[in-house]
């Protein structure tokens, strides 16, 4: 796997950055971290964790605009399921795909949180998640650490660089990853 500081990783053909890691590592903090330092127009999406009494029972997907829906819950049935959570779908297709175009025609940067087992239910979102990387606008996500066929085919993409986040690596990352998407957002015309 492609990561920070391995050879063949950087260079001026890198245009979209993925994380990916354990559960609960970070991921999505550190994108945050990353939007709010670069201080770029940004479009697409993140996931968010729904707690209950301390205790995870779903997921929010937020677009960067204020739309929202539920992802997932455990109290969802249907015939999406990942371990004790019923998925929807039309979530994704509602909020994270319009999203996403709506970033490709702002020309802004691409926010994709996740690609993941819950969203590759959809195969219009699996087609929105590859237009979005073929685009011209420079992509910043989450990947899903578990191999998959769709997952794979990002990860062998040339103009994508995957980057392992871990605890103990975590803090060091976001100055890394920012100042390599800065020089590329200035080379795009997209940084200030």
């Amino acid at each position: 796997m492609k990561g920070v500081g391995e050879e063949g990783t950087e260079g001026p053909g890198v245009k979209n950055w993925l994380l990916t890691g354990r559960p609960g590592v970070g991921k999505t903090t550190l994108i945050r971290s990353i939007l709010r330092s670069l201080n770029i127009r940004a479009g697409g999406f993140l996931t968010e964790e729904i707690r209950e009494a301390g205790r995870r029972v779903g997921f929010r997907l937020r677009d960067l605009q204020g739309g929202e829906g539920l992802l997932a819950h455990v109290s969802f049935s249907g015939p999406h399921r990942v371990g004790k959570y019923g998925v929807r779908i039309e979530t994704m297709e509602e909020i994270g795909i319009p999203a996403l175009k709506k970033g490709i025609s702002d020309r802004a940067l691409l926010v994709i949180d996740e690609i993941g087992r819950m969203e590759l239910f959809s195969p219009t979102f699996q087609q929105a998640i590859s237009d979005a990387l073929d685009s011209a606008q420079p992509v910043l996500g989450v990947l899903q650490e578990r191999a998959s066929p769709f997952a794979e085919r990002i990860k062998e993409r040339k103009d994508t660089k995957i980057v392992l986040v871990t605890v103990e690596n975590r803090a060091e990352l976001l100055e890394e990853i920012r100042e390599e998407m800065q020089a590329r957002l200035h080379l795009l015309g997209l940084s200030h």
